[in-house]
């Protein structure tokens, strides 16, 4: 079996999740969650969350943010929406079924990006991170929580053996730090800030990326709640129109990409052909 994801398969995956993902996920996660909310809000203002799901993590910011959520899963969103009603959450600014990968957002939207347990999760990481990047105003954090492979030794090689159970489950069980140094030493904007191991056992990690430059903050819409598109409007783009600036592709083998053999690495990569 592959180690790759697909769009389909991740969909379907997260409704199967929605209905149970705050009973198993909570409180597993619940400090990483408040530690990245504690982050983005440091620069505060107009904060997209990506892989919003359920909205476990609206709560959580303040009155002072606005924030807009998006998720490819409806399901999951259905349970988020109903969540910023109950709870009057009126600092969400909108809620939208959308593709991490194709944002439907113009350049320099957002303050701050957070990205919770998304990255090893999509199809393609690399441009991902390429559209979170985009989407945030020059001066802006992006701040990810992100599970990170083992680099040696039996978790590393737990990791390599569970990847066909994690990749049924809707993730990536190996994910190496290289390809976060692969991408941002690709990018002429983005910088590292902060990477720190976080609960639970240290597997994952808060990870902080600056994008170069200054901006004024982006102008909040306070009060919309949920998505403004006329109801049965949603779409899901699709990801093939999109082309990343990054040669960091994620079909490639990612042990590989080291920042100072990433480009040429992707050359290689572009005459393999995956089994």
């Amino acid at each position: 079996m592959g180690t790759e994801l697909s769009r389909n398969a991740v969909i379907k995956t997260y409704a199967r999740w929605a209905p149970v993902y705050d009973v198993v996920f909570g409180s597993v996660f619940e400090n990483a969650r408040r530690m990245a909310v504690e982050a983005s809000e440091r620069v505060g203002g107009r904060i997209l969350e990506v892989g919003v799901g359920t909205g476990i993590s609206l709560p959580y910011y303040s009155r002072k943010s606005c924030v807009v959520g998006i998720d490819i899963s409806e399901p999951m969103l259905k349970v988020a929406r109903r969540r910023v009603i109950d709870e009057r959450l009126d600092h969400v600014e909108q809620l939208e079924v959308m593709d991490a990968e194709n944002l439907e957002f113009t350049e320099s939207s957002f303050d701050v990006v957070v990205a919770q347990y998304v990255v090893n999760t999509v199809p393609h990481p690399e441009i991902a991170l390429d559209e979170f990047l985009r989407v945030l105003r020059p001066g802006g954090e992006l701040v990810i929580v992100n599970r990170v492979g083992a680099t040696g030794g039996p978790r590393m090689a737990f990791e390599h053996m569970f990847q066909p159970i994690a990749q049924r489950l809707g993730w990536r069980s190996k994910f190496p730090w290289a390809r976060f140094e692969c991408w941002v030493s690709s990018s002429p904007t983005a910088y590292l800030i902060e990477h720190r191991p976080v609960p639970p056992l240290d597997h994952f990690s808060l990870i902080r990326f600056g994008k170069l430059g200054a901006a004024d903050p982006v102008e909040c819409h306070r009060g919309v709640g949920t998505s403004s598109r006329p109801s049965g409007g949603t779409t899901i783009a699709t990801t093939t129109t999109v082309a990343s600036t990054n040669p960091c592709i994620s079909s490639a083998p990612a042990a590989s990409c080291l920042p100072t053999s990433c480009c040429s690495s992707i050359r290689r990569w572009q005459r393999w052909s995956p089994g």
